[in-house]
């Protein structure tokens, strides 16, 4: 049957508009037997459907983090392994919403280890500090902010960072690293 498995949603995927992200979401909502495999193909940066992938989990976790939960320490190991814009922003995105999920929830889903948690924070000081678009780098913001209150050496550093760069930002990233700085 068209469309019955995972490869072939992506495949559906014409481009970025939502309605067909928004199929392809709805698909592993529905069957989350398929999120290993969304994972996985994230993460397969040589194949055509790695980016259609991020996207597609960006979705999926928007509307039900704690389905990435059993997979968060694959996830998390290979985040570092994408380069390609359009798949780094909803990475971003996912880790950003997995660590709002990890400080909100009162009993710390999903659980991290003390080397995720270190894995989690290195790629986002990368992100933040490597030459990526905006939106990746807010989402790194956004991340690194939440650990600040854990974790001083994070606030520092993160302070230290947006003072440098603040000015030499995009408007974009100048409004955000503001916003952030007056909340540290």
């Amino acid at each position: 049957m068209e469309g019955s498995n995972l490869n072939q949603k992506l495949e559906s995927i014409k481009n970025a508009k939502r309605v067909y992200r928004d199929s392809a979401a709805g698909f592993v909502l529905d069957n989350p037997e398929h999120m290993p495999e969304l994972i996985n193909s994230v993460f397969e940066i040589d194949s055509p459907l790695h980016i259609k992938a991020a996207w597609v989990l960006e979705l999926v976790c928007l509307q039900d983090i704690s389905m990435l939960y059993p997979h968060v320490p694959d996830f998390i190991k290979q985040m570092s392994s994408l380069k390609n814009e359009s798949a780094l922003r909803p990475v971003s995105k996912v880790c950003y919403l997995m660590n709002r999920a990890y400080f909100s929830s009162g009993k710390n889903d999903p659980d991290l280890s003390a080397p995720m948690i270190e894995i989690i924070i290195e790629n986002n000081f990368d992100w933040l500090l490597q030459d990526h678009k905006v939106a990746t780098q807010v989402f790194a913001m956004d991340t690194l902010n939440l650990w600040s209150n854990e974790l001083p050496w994070v606030r520092e550093a993160l302070v230290s960072i947006l003072q440098k760069n603040i000015n030499s930002g995009s408007s974009g990233y100048r409004s955000h690293a503001r916003k952030i700085l007056k909340n540290l």
